[in-house]
């Protein structure tokens, strides 16, 4: 089939109705996780380990959920196509959810479904958004903006929903009713997907590249020359994540692997970028230049990481708070997360019909790259309140709920102007051959942000540091939303300088390369 000049794609329907269904699935679960483990699954913890204990949990699962877009995105691009590869994980994702609602008292058996769920969903990720940029191309690249706003509503459409009833259920029903329902939503998203098999455009799998990004970071590395300093630094690297694996009895399997592939990405990649030129004589300028213009993608991605690391918190650190906060006797804390995809679904077109207009017509145009800056930063303001919330439960108030609005709409201004606006810079930036492995490489900058927040737990279970916190005059959960603030503001300014220098690149394919199904 192909695509005509400047009309939006017919197909785009059935993957944003998937998308609905698998997002109500996702969050579903995953918005009742804290509350099941700290009300079932973990009781023979005890209580005071508990919080941490299902933090840890909820924080690995998302985690695996963000890193196996990796393996998806491979798969994809290098094998079976985008197409293939969805239909087969989401099968896969299903059965997560089956076990999820069959072994509700089993830590192996659910465990086993929260793995099965963030390898499907994880595998899924990068490909679904980078599928649906597949049925644009230059003669309606201006729709494909508009189309990832949508696809993000639909995202929370699904989530909204899903968060005021599945803790209703869990509390009414018990758990594999509440875990049941999402896995037949999934169910229902896999045949809205596979209806749409006909009139898709499906781009086929890229041959191995022998000029690829992989085999150009290789020959920098290991070329001949006076100075080989990045091949130390790489080296230096690998050695730090073996040193990272160590750690695994007192950090977790999860935190320990995660630490080591961040060490060993981060200090090869610098390694590889200081050496970058000694590729040109074997695979040309164009790849080399191609490779280093990714590399300055990942620098960006990087820099994203301590926003997600606050983002996905609303799910654990500010439920856990939510339970000691004064609310209605029917209202479960997990409720409140219901604002944010609320929030998103008023946000998203008021910005795009209301906020950007207007700061054009003053003369002020936001790129992609700033709404993200100043993204990273909002999220960092909601952590100040959130922490100034904290202050005021530490000294002995008692707060209501509805003081957490503020932080909510606070955190998810910020998560419309990074992530609605990251999937497109993402999908935008990245060269052909790449796309499913670029979109892999946005989703992995969440399992970073967890990744953060596993490590200043653990950094906290030491009597030193909680006796250190204890002299600053707070609450070690005071302490670390304040941290975490910081962090993201520190971040943001970064982030914004860094952007300064990026030039943006167009690689959205040519309307003459739309392939016959």
């Amino acid at each position: 089939m192909t695509t005509t000049t400047g009309q939006w794609p017919k197909q785009i329907p059935y993957i944003i109705a998937s998308e609905a269904c698998e997002r109500f699935s996702f969050y579903g679960m995953r918005n009742i996780l804290t509350p099941f483990l700290m009300t079932a699954l973990l009781l023979s913890v005890p209580e005071h380990l508990r919080a941490g204990e299902a933090k840890d949990v909820f924080h690995s699962f998302v985690i695996g959920v963000y890193f196996f877009p990796l393996l998806g995105g491979w798969i994809g691009d290098r094998l079976f196509g985008k197409y293939n590869t969805i239909l087969w994980l989401s099968l896969l994702y299903c059965v997560g959810h089956a076990f999820l609602a069959i072994f509700e008292d089993s830590k192996t058996g659910f465990y086993t479904g929260l793995f099965l769920i963030a390898l499907g969903s994880g595998g899924i990720k990068p490909l679904v958004s980078s599928f649906m940029g597949d049925q644009f191309d230059q003669s309606n690249k201006s729709l494909a903006q508009k189309a990832f706003d949508m696809f993000y509503f639909t995202i929370n459409f699904g989530s909204f929903f899903a968060s005021l009833s599945m803790p209703l259920l869990l509390k009414h029903f018990g758990a594999a009713v509440a875990f049941g329902i999402p896995g037949v939503l999934m169910f229902i998203a896999t045949v809205f997907f596979w209806a749409g098999r006909h009139r898709y455009v499906h781009m086929p799998p890229e041959p191995k590249n022998p000029n690829g990004f992989l085999p150009v970071i290789k020959t920098a590395l290991l070329s001949p020359g006076a100075n080989r300093f990045g091949l130390a630094l790489a080296l230096m690297g690998s050695v730090l994540a073996v040193i990272a694996l160590g750690f695994m009895p007192s950090l977790g399997l999860v935190t320990s692997l995660c630490l080591a592939l961040v060490l060993l990405m981060g200090f090869v990649g610098s390694g590889a970028s200081m050496q970058l030129d000694r590729a040109r004589a074997r695979h040309g300028d164009e790849a080399v230049e191609g490779v280093r213009a990714v590399m300055r993608i990942l620098v960006l991605f990087a820099l994203v990481t301590p926003f997600w690391s606050l983002f996905d918190q609303k799910a654990s650190t500010w439920i856990l708070q939510a339970n000691e906060m004064t609310k209605p006797e029917w209202f479960e804390p997990a409720m409140m997360q219901a604002l944010n995809p609320l929030l998103v679904m008023i946000l998203i077109p008021f910005n795009n019909f209301v906020l950007y207009p207007t700061l054009e017509g003053w003369g002020f145009r936001l790129t992609a790259l700033g709404k993200m800056a100043s993204g990273i930063a909002f999220s960092g303001l909601s952590w100040v309140v959130i922490g100034s919330i904290q202050l005021m439960m530490d000294g002995g108030s008692a707060v209501s709920i509805v003081w957490q609005v503020l932080p909510y709409a606070l955190l998810t201004f910020g998560e419309v102007l990074v992530s609605a606006t990251g999937l497109e810079f993402a999908y935008s930036q990245a060269p052909k051959p790449m796309k499913g492995t670029i979109m892999s490489f946005w989703t992995l900058s969440v399992t970073v942000g967890n990744l953060w927040v596993l490590l200043a737990n653990a950094s906290v279970k030491g009597q030193g540091m909680t006796d250190w916190i204890a002299g600053t005059g707070l609450s070690v959960t005071a302490f670390q939303m304040f941290f975490f603030a910081g962090f993201a503001l520190v971040a943001a300014a970064v982030f914004a300088l860094y952007a300064r220098n990026y030039r943006m690149q167009d690689h959205y394919r040519e309307a003459a390369q739309v392939s016959a199904v």
